[in-house]
């Protein structure tokens, strides 16, 4: 590590630092710190935020991975509170046990309904109730993959800012437009906006191959265990079901809803090359 680098990085070693409170209170509760910054760890999910374009309040490095902050400190802003502590003293503050000795606090990217619901032809994931952070974590990896405009979570669904599900969506959390929301005041706007509302289900519904789901519609996940609530069920225009072996009891809720959002997609981009097809020919 270079000397300008040296000379960025301040050195912390009380526990009681008001920034490593607010990082270990951060992934302690998986929750926002007062000021509404995410406390994130590992190198790699470090530079996805970076690269990412997210306001960063601080990084911070242990002792040990102190020659990490020659890779990191040239992608971060002078602005950015850069500090080193003693192994032990980060270890309390993270929440992996066997930490890469990287972490950081920064801000989510700021949207709003309004601004999802505004996109051409919007395709809204909506989590109702899913609790499994490597679940919600797996649905925004294919979300961002499949092209979805953003996702919404509702009551009862895990903490955007839960540190298992900041490791699962590998990124996909900084890129994609996620919104905590209530169910009340959401399905009014959907059916205002023109939004086929849709659910996935395990046995009953539409096999999804028969499914028409190319135009503008906001894909509902419910609960692991228990799925949608009735009341919620009965909103829907449609349910459709992934056809499966009768020998798998029913299909993880991130895999279900990743195979749903492929075919979502496969479909959108058919009916892309259609138009353009009958454009060409005018």
């Amino acid at each position: 590590m270079n000397d300008s680098a040296q000379t960025r990085l301040r050195r912390v070693t009380s526990r009681q630092n008001a920034l490593l409170k607010d990082l270990r209170r951060a992934f302690a509760q998986g929750e926002l710190t007062a000021d509404g910054y995410c406390a994130i760890e590992s190198v790699r999910i470090v530079e996805e935020a970076i690269r990412s374009g997210l306001k960063l309040r601080a990084v911070l490095f242990s002792e040990s991975a102190e020659a990490r902050a020659g890779r990191l400190l040239p992608q971060i802003g002078s602005h950015v509170e850069t500090v080193v502590v003693p192994d032990e003293v980060f270890a309390s503050a993270v929440a992996t046990e066997n930490p890469q000795g990287v972490a950081a606090l920064v801000k989510l990217k700021e949207i709003s309904l309004e601004g999802l619901l505004a996109a051409s032809s919007p395709l809204l994931v909506v989590a109702a109730g899913l609790q499994d952070p490597g679940n919600l974590g797996t649905i925004l990896r294919s979300a961002e993959a499949f092209g979805a405009t953003g996702v919404l979570l509702c009551a009862g669904t895990v903490s955007p800012s839960n540190p298992k599900l900041v490791r699962a969506s590998a990124g996909s959390l900084f890129r994609l437009g996620v919104l905590q929301t209530e169910l009340p005041t959401l399905l009014p706007q959907l059916r205002q906006r023109g939004l086929r509302l849709v659910a996935t289900s395990s046995h009953k519904g539409v096999p999804l191959p028969s499914a028409h789901l190319s135009n503008a519609l906001a894909l509902f996940v419910g609960n692991e265990g228990s799925g949608l609530a009735r009341d919620l069920l009965n909103e829907m225009d449609e349910t459709v079901v992934v056809p499966h072996s009768a020998r798998v009891e029913s299909l993880n809720a991130g895999v279900a809803t990743s195979i749903v959002l492929y075919e979502i997609s496969r479909q959108r981009d058919a009916r892309l090359a259609t138009r353009d097809s009958q454009l060409a020919t005018l």
